[in-house]
């Protein structure tokens, strides 16, 4: 590119929409999620929204027997909740936050994160204004359950 005949607020305008351009060229993609869930769920609709609001890419399935799944992903029974995420092959079950999503995907020890049950005020599940008292539980490789965050009643 020639900028000889440009002004100096030309150029500084081709340098700045360069600098957007090579920005935009490293920002990441958005994260794939598969979420499964049952047809008559109004909830699991709203943490899609959630999902998708807060930059993921999401397939939604939908799935009449999600006992199958839940069992091949090692979803334990007290653990379990409406719905299924699964992300880099961890599963994300129930209302879990973007920022516990996170913290899965950089901890190596775990299998997945829950919510279990549908906890009043997460995620999806705050159309009410109330909030219950919950955790979010971590699954780790070696089968134990550990409480990766807490969230107050409000």
């Amino acid at each position: 590119m020639k900028f000889k005949n440009l002004t100096c607020a030309g150029r500084r305008a081709v340098g700045a929409m360069l600098l957007v351009a090579a920005s935009l060229a490293q920002a990441s993609p958005a994260q794939l999620m598969d979420v499964y869930r049952d047809p008559n769920c109004g909830c699991c609709s709203k943490w899609i929204a959630y999902l998708r609001a807060n930059g993921f890419t999401v397939n939604d399935h939908v799935e009449e027997n999600m006992g199958p799944l839940k069992a091949k992903l090692g979803v334990p029974e007290k653990l379990m909740s409406c719905h299924t995420g699964v992300l880099n092959g961890k599963f994300i079950e129930g209302h879990v936050p973007v920022q516990q999503i996170a913290e899965l995907e950089r901890r190596s020890d775990l299998t997945g994160v829950a919510a279990p049950g549908m906890p009043m005020g997460s995620p999806g599940m705050d159309d009410s204004g109330q909030k219950s008292a919950y955790q979010i539980i971590g699954l780790t490789k070696t089968g134990d359950q550990d409480v990766v965050t807490e969230y107050g009643a409000q």
